[in-house]
């Protein structure tokens, strides 16, 4: 989703870069990464390191051991990353070792959260890049405040807000739509994979009947993730409104966050979906690393105990949520902007 609009501003004619894709295999389910790169034209990657499930030091070890391999066989001029996963940090470690600048999309964002891996990752990447292409002004402060000089950042946007408007005339229902009797505005759409939130069965079963039970008799569709998917083997039986679904690809999971009423989340790139799409999203975290998504957008911060998300359902059903926004350079044209910049800096 991040790298896919960069890809498309270097095809085009009027950029003289060449790229080779790098697949590592984290996250390693064929049939859905397959789906992926169908549903947003990405080209197959020159490379899969296919390094498979694992601890994330194992799989950063395996990244690292792959990909220095592949460097030593045929070098490069720069290393790009994306956001803020184990192979972003274990290709930026590998590409600095080996001399190859680094430049890091959607760097400078902070949760200030040190439980989450994500945090560690993406602050160990920033402290080794060259360049950063930020998604917001937050960001770009943040990097100031830990000593990064102004000109090497770069706010262009967000490149998964290009993959999203790209694709809005493209969006379509789930294979269940109909199954499960799902009508537009009538649902809400629930995700949740962090650890703090899943992987307790006893606390998971109680957040998911405590959902069910404030969404006033709605369906409540839970695409579920495949961490997710262990603890919930260990839970009690659940509500009839809840629906477990597979997880969906890019195009029918975006479909049902459109047309649903709300969405109740973990996530932070679900967050900046919704607040595009102008959906209302409340977030089961107790901080986020895109503020912009509750200054500027729909998001809320309600915290992790489920209990909590009452006053914030009460407010949704009696259509007093905000309007919000769209953020600054969330336009559609973060990749173009990434792609002229990289023209310049590898001049």
């Amino acid at each position: 989703m991040k790298i896919a609009p960069i890809i498309r501003a270097i095809e085009s004619d009027s950029t003289r870069l060449k790229f080779r894709l790098i697949h590592t295999g984290q996250h390693y389910d064929r049939a859905m990464s397959e789906k992926f790169f169908i549903q947003l034209g990405l080209p197959q990657p020159d490379y899969n390191l296919e390094v498979g499930s694992g601890s994330q030091a194992q799989q950063a070890g395996k990244i690292m051991c792959a990909y220095e391999s592949l460097l030593f066989e045929r070098n490069c001029d720069l290393c790009i990353v994306v956001g803020d996963v184990t192979s972003t940090l274990a290709a930026a470690i590998t590409a600095q070792k080996l001399q190859i600048p680094v430049a890091h999309v959607e760097g400078g964002i902070r949760s200030g959260d040190w439980t989450m891996p994500e945090e560690i990752n993406r602050r160990v990447t920033d402290s080794i890049s060259n360049w950063f292409f930020t998604t917001s002004k937050h960001a770009n402060q943040n990097l100031k405040t830990e000593g990064v000089d102004g000109t090497r950042i770069y706010f262009v946007g967000n490149t998964m807000i290009d993959t999203l408007l790209s694709n809005l005339e493209n969006l379509r229902p789930p294979e269940f739509w109909e199954v499960l009797g799902l009508e537009i505005g009538n649902y809400l759409v629930l995700t949740l994979h962090r650890p703090g939130n899943v992987d307790e069965p006893q606390k998971l079963a109680n957040t998911l009947k405590t959902i069910a039970n404030l969404s006033g008799g709605l369906p409540v569709v839970f695409p579920v993730h495949p961490r997710t998917a262990r603890f919930l083997n260990e839970t009690d039986e659940l509500p009839a409104n809840l629906f477990l679904v597979d997880p969906q690809p890019y195009l029918e999971f975006n479909y049902l966050v459109e047309n649903s009423l709300a969405v109740i989340t973990d996530s932070g790139g679900i967050t900046e979906e919704a607040t595009v799409l102008g959906v209302p999203c409340m977030t089961l975290r107790d901080n986020t690393e895109r503020p912009e998504t509750i200054e500027i957008g729909t998001n809320e911060l309600v915290g992790t105990k489920a209990e909590d998300l009452a006053p914030y359902m009460e407010k949704l059903f009696a259509g007093k949520w905000k309007k919000g926004g769209i953020p600054e350079l969330w336009d559609g044209n973060a990749g173009k902007r990434i792609v002229s910049h990289l023209e310049e800096l590898l001049d």
